[in-house]
């Protein structure tokens, strides 16, 4: 099969491409300058030229390829309702390309605010509110129009060695402020799941074909407690590991304090069974336990 990937030489959209063409697969991945076409070529790729916000490159993509995986995402968490229309906007065009065909389109999502405080399941589905992320929505009205689109839920922590995301960013506050906090009692639970395992669940997916509709999620861990994350973080750093009220956690994390505080458990049960999906790395305790997360 080829398969045209969205973020291909990003965190989690490398590991797809190694884990696809390790499996005898074509990967077509997009590439939005020389450096990152470098990149593709030597992991044995071939190359597209264009980006997410280039619609038509998108559509050309998907339009070469056997099957789409949608790994692209811009990750400027300080302008995040601008990037989740972005997002949007580049769903909406791969769809366009797979209209009137059987060619599968896997979207990206998260599963950190779709149920708060509860455990998710895939059958959940998000519900309009605060979250700014359309991807799910975008799947979806694709799906009502015959397009053979599916859902990738991902954890909050998305972790090994590479990793620039959730837990990164918690080092780097603790790190500037030289404190690694958490709220309360530090139980609010974040799920996780090593790269390479969610590699292998995107491959799986493409393979084995699905409804459209359908959500898959890519969760190792169900729940891991903040505070279990805070303190391999103290440890590391050798800095005070501290609880604070909400509001002093609020004024601690500034912009990333809505992700900070974010309880979302999930289970990943569904996708096991459906799949045949067996996470094999390390999690993420033991993962970000070491020196390559603290060497920066």
């Amino acid at each position: 099969m080829k398969v045209f990937v969205t973020g291909a030489t990003g965190f989690i959209g490398s590991a797809i491409v190694d884990e696809l063409i390790g499996a005898g697969h074509t990967v077509l991945g997009l590439a939005r300058n020389e450096a990152n076409a470098a990149q593709l070529t030597a992991a044995g790729a071939e190359v597209h030229h264009g980006d997410l916000q280039d619609l038509d490159s998108l559509r050309r993509g998907a339009k070469a390829a056997d099957g789409v995986i949608h790994a692209g995402f811009i990750h400027d968490f300080t302008r995040f309702a601008e990037m989740c229309e972005v997002d949007r906007l580049a769903i909406g065009a791969l769809g366009e390309a797979l209209a009137g065909t059987d060619k599968p389109l896997i979207v990206t999502s998260g599963t950190g605010m779709l149920a708060p405080g509860k455990l998710a399941v895939e059958i959940d589905r998000v519900v309009a509110g605060p979250n700014p992320r359309q991807s799910e929505q975008a799947a979806d009205a694709l799906a009502a129009q015959g397009v053979k689109a599916a859902v990738v839920r991902l954890p909050p922590s998305v972790h090994g060695v590479g990793d620039h995301g959730f837990v990164p960013i918690l080092i780097d506050f603790a790190r500037k402020t030289g404190m690694s906090i958490y709220t309360g009692e530090g139980q609010n639970q974040w799920p996780a799941v090593h790269r390479l395992d969610a590699a292998v669940l995107y491959r799986l997916a493409i393979e084995k074909g699905f409804e459209p509709g359908t959500r898959f999620h890519g969760v190792a861990e169900q729940g891991i407690a903040f505070k279990e994350i805070a303190d391999v973080i103290g440890r590391r750093l050798n800095v005070p590991v501290a609880s604070k009220s909400a509001r002093e956690a609020a004024a601690h994390f500034t912009w990333f304090a809505h992700f900070a505080a974010m309880d979302c458990p999930s289970s990943g049960e569904f996708t096991r069974e459906y799949l045949g999906w067996g996470p094999a790395q390390p999690g993420l305790l033991e993962d970000i336990d070491k020196e390559a997360y603290f060497s920066i």
